[in-house]
């Protein structure tokens, strides 16, 4: 039995899932964790992660190690995405990491991040013909699927923490920022040439803040298990009705929306309007959200090349 360690460094959280892999190439996740650290947070255009961001982020990996470092027959793939992707000072922080922890820590690009939303979202939720979206802290992977098969995908630098701070949404939000943050993403959008090809497809939703819109609308409807996310589904109309709710709203009173975490409701409206706007771009009637994605993704990949190996035995 192997215990498969995958550990995601995003821009607003650091994850990590344990789980055991039979010779069989069977599994059973045994631990999940989280973490908000805000690595992204206060980079500016100079693209440098900051002290206390970074601080938070090496004490959120010691607290990992001391789990993960009593597991036997252990193998570790830790990623990171797009803040130490995009950072200046990306060098030292992996050599820091490296030194205090014993991690290599691989950056990933974009489109291997895509590509692993694309396979954990696959394995687990049918995508044959649809539009994946994972909005993270610092940026958003869209996924065109048709026919069972990525087309294309592409990473584009918009984030619930990056376009919080840019467009100052964290508060109350003006009609003058909103209205700015709303053209720079569309901009983003206009640009992907391929992306018009999805028109009227299916959204399926990955990240915190589209998860976060699942479980606001599972506790205003009073259904069981708020948590319960993978596979849900709101119609274009429920997803603008939210939306449009937490828009009048203060920081104060998002904190108190259920379903939204206390560490998220500053960052919740730039973290919702990239998929907003791409329902509305794409003309799509529908979202689905998936809990699988990267991480996910990356153990799908471990057990296809353990079944592959199986094979190749078995000739």
């Amino acid at each position: 039995m192997e215990n498969f360690a995958v550990i995601d460094l995003g821009s607003n959280s650091v994850r990590m899932t344990i789980s055991q892999i039979g010779k069989d190439a069977t599994y059973q996740t045994v631990t999940q964790m989280k973490e908000y650290v805000r690595l992204s947070e206060n980079m500016g255009i100079e693209k440098v992660l900051q002290p206390d961001a970074i601080e938070r982020t090496m004490a959120a990996l010691k607290g990992f190690k001391d789990v993960y470092s009593k597991l036997d027959n252990l193998t570790i793939k830790a990623v990171a995405t797009a803040a130490v992707r995009q950072a200046t000072n990306q060098k030292q922080f992996l050599k820091r990491v490296k030194n205090e922890l014993g991690i290599d820590l691989e950056v990933i690009s974009g489109s291997q991040e895509a590509y692993y939303d694309y396979v954990g979202v696959s394995e687990t939720l049918p995508a044959t013909n649809s539009v994946i979206i994972d909005t993270g802290g610092a940026s958003a992977e869209i996924v065109l699927v048709q026919n069972g098969r990525v087309t294309n995908l592409i990473s584009i630098p918009v984030g619930s923490v990056t376009l919080s701070a840019k467009f100052a949404l964290a508060d109350e939000v003006s009609a003058q920022e909103f209205f700015r943050a709303v053209m720079y993403v569309e901009k983003m959008f206009q640009n992907v040439w391929w992306l018009k090809n999805g028109i009227n497809l299916p959204i399926i939703g990955l990240g915190g803040s589209n998860r976060t819109l699942a479980k606001i609308n599972r506790r205003y409807n009073n259904l069981l298990d708020t948590d319960d996310i993978h596979g849900y589904q709101l119609r274009d109309d429920q997803v603008n009705d939210t939306f449009q709710r937490m828009l009048g709203e203060n920081l104060e009173e998002r904190k108190k929306v259920p379903g939204i975490s206390k560490d998220r409701a500053d960052i919740i409206i730039g973290g919702l309007i990239p998929a907003v706007l791409l329902m509305n771009y794409l003309d799509s009637d529908r979202i689905t959200f998936s809990t699988s994605g990267l991480r996910e993704g990356i153990l799908f990949e471990k057990l296809h090349s353990l079944i592959k190996e199986n094979v190749e035995k078995s000739k």
